[in-house]
């Protein structure tokens, strides 16, 4: 009861400044208290700057614990109290901290619309105008504007500068050690988040101090500095756990999960990335789950485990596409580039390993993909249906695995029974994908890329059109190059007589396929000099279209 006497004895700007001091310090329950009693005294003794003020800092405190409703009402507020008073710098204060809780909430044209009206409305300050460049440099790195971004935060820079505000300082280093490292200019990232974290020691501001750390220690792994950033990111857990912010204790233990992956170390690994992932989660921090489950799929993908690491890829794909914006500088459409990357090299990988037993058939999937996408391309189709024809191509033959390697591998014709054994491999790739849900629709290419346009194929006897243009694209370019290369049950054929061969089986697929087919192979086929082939009989079609 004394402390709370004490802090309605002092006056409304003194109580700010204290609250200020505990925020930076770290001490967000003592800030809160603090701020809380400034308001108080300021509304009471009709103190209308500094009412104005501690609205917006609680506003933000309130922010960093993830109490985003409390957070946006008290920052409308502090703009209504600023209106009433006619100070333009306090409003325009307050416009600015709304575009920072836009940017969380992914509203990102209203955010960059808010910075631009705090700018006109207070840019005659020194201050203010530091921080909404600033706001503004976070906006366009979001938007992979990233010389954009840099000139904004040089500019943010120059104006802390000159206002002699070293917080700022290090706010505005630390961005462009964000931004330096999204460009791979690894030298520049180490001395910008160096300079940001002397200075955010020097003033005492925690949070920031310990956001330094885990970033830094990400450059640190980029570099194989992987000692300095265990440590980074093991000081800066110990910062937030006296901050008591869990998303950012998200980012520290999916750093130390990356080193531990990184270091041949796999237990130690997924223990802290399932840390990262569940703190994240419990925190609300949608990106911080992406990028925490983006790297366990990395360390399952080494390990062998392609199902769980596909899992996680598609958990992490569908978070990143609810991402317009993040406040700390994340380039969300490069994150989804990226992640679209892991799971080309999963798939291709994927793919490649149920051939790896089969002389035969290595680098049959990687054929088939790559003219696959040339055949998309021919067709006009965009680029969604680019990759999910891909990545449908590496693994429209995963069902084989199932299959046994003698049949696989038989010189001489199938039996009926052999052969129904075989035509099991659409429906097997698929039972082995049930649990993954893809954001590409590749199971229909996996399941009818054995069926005929004139309901021959299998294993649901589709005709005509009800066979996914995808599916029948994989399927010509699968007959194709199994003619094309040598098998344990024939030789190749040159590339004009497996021509010869698809066109006498064109029936298979549509017009419009077999034209895009010809128009590719045409340019994209070498012909390879094969063993002198035996005579061209249906026995040998037949496997091509049943292998």
């Amino acid at each position: 009861m004394l402390g709370r006497a004490r802090l309605r004895a002092v006056t409304p700007a003194t109580a700010l400044q204290q609250a200020r001091e505990r925020e930076r310090a770290g001490c967000l329950p003592e800030a809160i208290e603090r701020y809380e009693a400034a308001i108080a005294t300021a509304d009471r003794l009709g103190d209308h700057t500094v009412l104005a003020e501690a609205l917006r800092r609680l506003a933000v405190v309130r922010h960093h614990r993830g109490e985003a409703d409390e957070a946006r009402e008290l920052c409308l507020r502090s703009y209504g109290v600023a209106l009433h008073i006619a100070d333009d710098v306090l409003a325009a204060e307050a416009l600015n901290t709304l575009g920072g809780l836009d940017l969380t909430t992914g509203s990102l044209e209203e955010a960059h619309e808010t910075f631009l009206q705090a700018l006109e409305l207070g840019g005659a300050s020194q201050a203010l105008r530091a921080r909404v460049e600033q706001n503004l440099g976070i906006v366009a790195n979001i938007q992979g504007q990233l010389t954009e971004a840099v000139a904004r935060y040089e500019r943010s820079l120059d104006a802390y500068r000159n206002a002699g505000d070293e917080h700022g300082c290090a706010i505005a280093y630390h961005n462009l050690g964000m931004v330096s490292a999204d460009r791979g200019r690894l030298d520049a990232a180490d001395c910008y988040f160096q300079e940001s974290r002397s200075f955010a020691e020097r003033v005492g501001d925690v949070h920031l101090w310990a956001l330094c750390l885990v970033n830094h220690a990400e450059v640190h792994v980029a570099r194989q500095r992987f000692e300095d950033a265990r440590q980074n990111a093991e000081s800066a857990l110990a910062l937030f756990d006296q901050l008591g912010v869990r998303a950012a204790k998200a980012d520290a233990y999916r750093v130390i999960g990356m080193v531990y992956r990184e270091t041949g170390r796999p237990a130690l690994a997924e223990s802290r990335l399932r840390t990262a992932i569940d703190l994240a989660r419990a925190a609300g921090s949608v990106l911080g789950e992406a990028e925490a489950s983006r790297e366990l799929a990395l360390l399952h993908q080494a390990m062998g485990r392609n199902e769980e690491a596909l899992r996680l890829l598609n958990t992490a794909y569908r978070l990143f596409r609810r991402l317009d914006a993040r406040v700390d500088l994340v380039h969300v459409g490069g994150k989804v580039a990226e992640l679209e990357g892991s799971y080309l090299a999963l798939v291709r990988e994927w793919g490649q390993s149920i051939e790896s037993s089969d002389n035969y058939t290595y680098g049959h999937c990687e054929r088939v993909a790559r003219n696959a996408v040339a055949m998309a391309r021919a067709l006009g189709l965009d680029e969604h249906a680019e990759t999910t024809i891909l990545l449908g191509a590496y693994l429209h033959d995963l069902g084989q695995v199932q299959v046994p390697h003698e049949i696989l591998t038989k010189a001489g014709p199938l039996t009926q029974v052999e052969l129904e054994v075989l035509q099991m491999h659409p429906i097997w790739g698929i039972e082995l994908l049930a649990n993954v849900d893809f954001p590409w629709d590749l199971k229909p290419i996996i399941r009818s890329h054995h069926e005929h346009y004139d309901g021959t194929g299998y294993p649901d006897r589709l005709k005509g059109d009800e066979i996914p243009l995808e599916a029948q694209i994989v399927g010509i370019l699968d007959v194709f190059d199994a003619l094309t290369t040598t098998r344990a049950y024939q030789a190749a054929l040159p590339v004009e007589r497996a021509i010869a061969e698809v066109t006498r089986l064109r029936g298979w697929w549509s017009d419009r396929v077999f034209e895009a087919f010809l128009k590719v192979v045409a340019v994209t086929a070498a012909p390879q000099p094969p063993p002198p082939a035996p005579p061209a009989t249906s026995a040998a079609a037949e496997s091509a279209g049943s292998q």
